[in-house]
């Protein structure tokens, strides 16, 4: 009798830690998302805090015992924007790897954007000729514009190195304040506009579905649709009119950070930052000129999950033993 083989995929941003498990269906059999707030006091010294750094080790030893209830097990864990500049993150690497025996990979923004692109896009695959994706993350937001088929060859890709949580404390934009608003839409729109340059966005714009990863475009599908309380589940693939996000994100600039933690869509966690991820989010879909875009919960760890599931199948076949993962299928069996 075939042994059940398990994947395993971790994600560790700026502001969150996700770990999801599947069998070779792709059937989720554990999902979680942890808030490390690993880039949280970062922006000054450009390091991760020892309360953060303690926060992200605890954090990853949690997920290594999580993952030994399923063996055998191929993981790949990777770590995106919040590791790519800490100047501490090797230290920080070496002691997640002697806690926990996790192999931390810290990625490009083109391989994260990679990623989110074959995680979420399924959301939209086939509809239109070309696929416009933007992942707002803690530590950097990328967008990439993607052939929208099986290949999803990258047209165009940059990273935006203004987050949630970064652009928050740099900007002082706790509570909404117009000045510093202004300075973070100004930092954005460089950015954008370079990305429609380079990509030359006129020439697709009309051809492409537009999705937006992260937990933001999903709380505002929430705060659109008022369900009374905000189940990330429930609003993956929800479409956005930015004509009604605009209005919501009206709203949330005049509320207080006490309001927005009250709020049964946003919560304590996220309301120190979420000013700062609305301005952000709000002038990419608008400097792109985009009038609706799907909100996707599916990201990285998701497109992680389907390639791991995908090379297992073609080293294995019923009835052989499986073999040893290569290149970034660790195996987890023996922790």
């Amino acid at each position: 009798m075939e042994t059940e083989q398990y994947f395993a995929a971790i994600d560790l941003g700026t502001n969150s830690c996700r770990l999801v498990i599947a069998d070779t269906k792709g059937e989720y059999l554990c999902k979680k998302n942890v808030k490390t707030a690993l880039g949280e006091g970062m922006y000054k010294e450009m390091k991760i805090t020892p309360e953060a750094f303690q926060r992200g080790v605890n954090c990853l030893n949690d997920f290594s015992k999580e993952i030994k209830h399923y063996s055998p097990c191929r993981l790949r864990a990777v770590a995106t924007a919040g590791c790519r500049m800490a100047k501490n993150a090797a230290e920080f690497l070496a002691k997640v790897k002697e806690k926990s025996h996790i192999d931390l990979e810290v990625i490009d923004a083109h391989e994260e954007a990679r990623l989110n692109l074959k995680g979420a896009s399924v959301h939209v695959m086939g509809q239109k000729p070309y696929v416009l994706l933007y992942d707002l993350g803690g530590g950097s937001t990328e967008i990439t514009l993607a052939e929208n088929n099986d290949a999803q060859r990258i047209l165009y890709t940059i990273s935006i190195p203004w987050g949630a949580r970064n652009a928050s404390e740099a900007f002082a934009l706790n509570n909404y304040d117009a000045k510093q608003a202004d300075k973070l839409r100004a930092e954005v729109k460089k950015y954008v506009t370079d990305f429609m340059t380079q990509a030359d966005w006129a020439q697709y714009k009309d051809q492409c579905s537009a999705v937006a990863t992260s937990s933001s475009p999903l709380r505002l599908a929430a705060m659109i649709e008022k369900p009374g309380e905000y189940k990330r589940e429930a609003m993956d693939g929800k479409r956005l009119i930015t004509s009604e996000v605009d209005k919501v994100i009206a709203e949330i600039f005049t509320t207080t950070e006490a309001e927005r933690a009250a709020s049964p869509y946003i919560g304590a966690k996220r309301a120190p930052i979420f000013v700062a991820a609305c301005v952000i989010f709000q002038q990419i879909y608008q400097d792109l000129g985009l009038t609706e875009l799907t909100a996707s919960l599916k990201s990285a760890k998701d497109g992680i999950i389907e390639e791991l599931r995908r090379e297992y199948g073609k080293t294995n076949t019923v009835g052989q033993k499986s073999q040893r993962p290569q290149r970034f299928d660790r195996s987890c069996q023996d922790r």
